[in-house]
């Protein structure tokens, strides 16, 4: 089992886990606040079953039908995700003008906010290893899920403020509108989220300092080439295509220009791990002197 595989599968325990702890402390003071902390935990479970999901089928190797492999799984777990969130940000919000209408006593328990801190100690704990492992083996489905627990730490903290304020000033209004700004926060949560796997899912290219990073890598391991023109990147889950012309001298032999490509894709491969190359040669007269020059 990859290491994806495992922190993906870890993922779904820490967010039972999580979970528990959550809805214990809501048991334990009535706050609504709190409930909805302990309802986006929900969410935090099922998203962390998709990233599971999506990393175990994009790790499937390439088929007759699916010719370029199975990453794009990654991103479409994300957007499940992200809709997930923006659901639970509705029902969050229903929750907080029930209780707005009509406010419920809110018990003050150490115990209760105490369990809540810790579930968040651990939320942000596991987020950190989430992001950091997603983005060196450039995982989306981790990435996200990572994202989404750092969303919710920060409700948290928020939500824990508030059940104190609720306590000092004796205002129950405040638990309600508290809930509601998390709802707000976990709105724009899932909105991004969608928003950037969708456009993983489009074939955005690759960021502008990475594209300029297989630039120089063309530039530098091209020697016998004239030039390289017409790049385009692209992501798939871990997995980066990259697809050039390459001039090469009219007189040039097709041995001599396959070892030079062979070189190129070795290089660029080598600076970026996973990454898949293309290369279609040109004779001379095909040059645009607009592209990448070799040196």
């Amino acid at each position: 089992m990859s290491l994806r595989l495992r922190v993906a599968l870890a993922s779904i325990f820490v967010g039972l886990a999580v979970l528990g702890l959550k809805y214990l402390a809501y048991r334990w003071t009535g706050s609504v606040a709190l409930y909805s902390d302990a309802l986006e935990s929900i969410v935090n479970v099922a998203s962390a079953v998709a990233a599971f999901l999506a990393v175990w089928f994009a790790a499937k190797p390439a088929d007759s039908n699916h010719p370029y492999g199975h990453h794009k799984a990654e991103y479409m777990a994300a957007v499940l995700v992200g809709v997930l969130i923006v659901l639970a940000a509705l029902s969050i919000a229903h929750e907080a003008w029930k209780n707005y209408i009509d406010p419920q006593p809110v018990e003050f328990t150490p115990e209760g906010l105490g369990v809540n801190a810790l579930a968040t100690v651990l939320n942000g704990i596991w987020a950190t290893v989430l992001v950091r492992i997603g983005r060196s083996h450039r995982s989306m489905a981790l990435v996200a899920d990572g994202k989404h627990l750092y969303t919710d730490v920060f409700s948290s903290l928020g939500v824990l403020a508030g059940v104190v304020l609720v306590m000092l000033t004796g205002i129950r209004e405040l638990d309600s509108l508290l809930a509601g700004l998390v709802a707000l926060n976990i709105l724009w949560s899932g909105w991004s989220l969608m928003k950037e796997s969708l456009g993983g899912l489009m074939d955005e290219a690759v960021a502008p300092a990475l594209q300029d990073r297989i630039r120089e890598v063309i530039s530098s391991s091209a020697d016998g080439a004239i030039e390289a023109h017409d790049l385009r990147t692209r992501s798939a889950g871990h997995v980066i295509f990259v697809d050039f012309h390459l001039v090469v001298p009219a007189d040039m032999t097709v041995e001599r220009a396959h070892d030079i490509c062979d070189r190129i894709e070795a290089a660029i491969s080598k600076d970026v791990p996973g990454a898949r190359t293309t290369i279609h040669v040109e004779p001379e007269h095909k040059a645009k002197h607009t592209g990448i020059v070799v040196i």
